[in-house]
């Protein structure tokens, strides 16, 4: 994928949050809102090194690995806004939703829940002799979790096809993460399960990309799990209400600037700015329609209320 196609994707999830952000502000959104703004270049360079028909598990902040696992925009918005869409019928919402068709196993809002589900997906395609690998998107937080770690261990002892891309954003809600362990990079992790980690620039999708590659390689070549910590630093809030209080003055200014969208922008000549701002307005253009498409979809039918209930 080349800079102007990696712009293009990290510009639509970038529009993709910020309108459910307005929608949520304009009421048109029921419940909380995690964005990803900042952290589009994760998921965006992770997804060049995946096959279709590859897992995907992500957090409650998943609307970028959504739109790269191949999850069209207007079913996106459906969702999100409760309506009957292809998706989960408006029932998974903005934190929840899944798509089998692309292989999203969906998101989470139990931090760390994501690592032993993609595990089964893992141990689902070892056992089945296919070559699939499960890639799981976690934040830092999630790395202190119980969960993770009993996953990390089986993930290592059964050598199974797994990429633990660890979204590294140095807040775990509202707590900074080195205020809670005290190994400088939390790849430093991967050592205690004889798991082969890195940590790597996660703003440069580029740098993404060939990191999430080597990975994805030795998964599907039975060399097991791999942990990628991917350093990003998110401009928003946690969810939407968060007003962001807790960080210092200036932080937030300095990840607006260094943000992938940013970085490309400042070092791009004249033609590339023309072409960045025409990417701008097809992106743009493609969300309008997206949304469009998604307010004609109904609302789910009441009677359908216990579908899906199995307790």
């Amino acid at each position: 994928m080349d800079t102007f196609a990696f712009y293009r994707q990290m510009r639509r999830i970038r529009r993709l949050e910020e309108t459910l952000l307005s929608l949520k502000n304009a009421g048109e959104i029921l419940g909380s809102v995690h964005p990803c703004n900042g952290q589009e270049a994760v998921p965006v360079g992770a997804a060049t090194a995946l096959r279709s028909d590859d897992y995907i598990t992500a957090t409650y902040r998943g609307h970028g690995w959504a739109v790269v696992a191949g999850i069209p925009l207007a079913d996106i918005f459906a969702e999100v806004l409760g309506r009957a869409s292809n998706l989960n019928g408006g029932r998974g919402a903005s934190p929840y939703f899944s798509s089998a068709g692309v292989n999203f196993i969906g998101e989470n809002s139990i931090v760390a829940a994501g690592l032993p589900i993609a595990c089964g997906a893992a141990l689902s395609a070892l056992h089945g002799g296919r070559s699939q690998i499960s890639l799981v998107s976690i934040g830092d937080g999630a790395t202190n979790q119980g969960a993770a770690h009993e996953a990390l261990n089986m993930a290592a002892v059964m050598a199974l096809p797994l990429v633990v891309v660890v979204e590294n954003n140095v807040y775990s809600e509202m707590s900074r993460i080195a205020e809670m362990t005290r190994v400088v990079q939390l790849a430093e992790r991967g050592a205690a399960y004889g798991i082969p980690a890195t940590t790597i620039d996660g703003s440069d999708p580029a740098v993404v990309a060939e990191a999430v590659a080597e990975a994805v390689a030795r998964a599907r070549g039975g060399g097991g799990p791999t942990m990628v910590e991917a350093m990003v630093q998110r401009y928003v809030g946690h969810h939407s209400g968060d007003v962001q209080q807790y960080r210092p003055a200036g932080e937030v200014d300095q990840a607006r600037a260094d943000e992938p969208l940013a970085r490309l922008r400042a070092c791009a000549d004249e033609v590339a700015l023309a072409a960045y701002d025409a990417i701008d307005s097809e992106v743009d253009a493609e969300l309008d329609r997206a949304l469009a498409v998604a307010r004609t979809i109904p609302e789910p039918d009441p009677g359908t209320v216990l579908e899906h209930v199995y307790v």
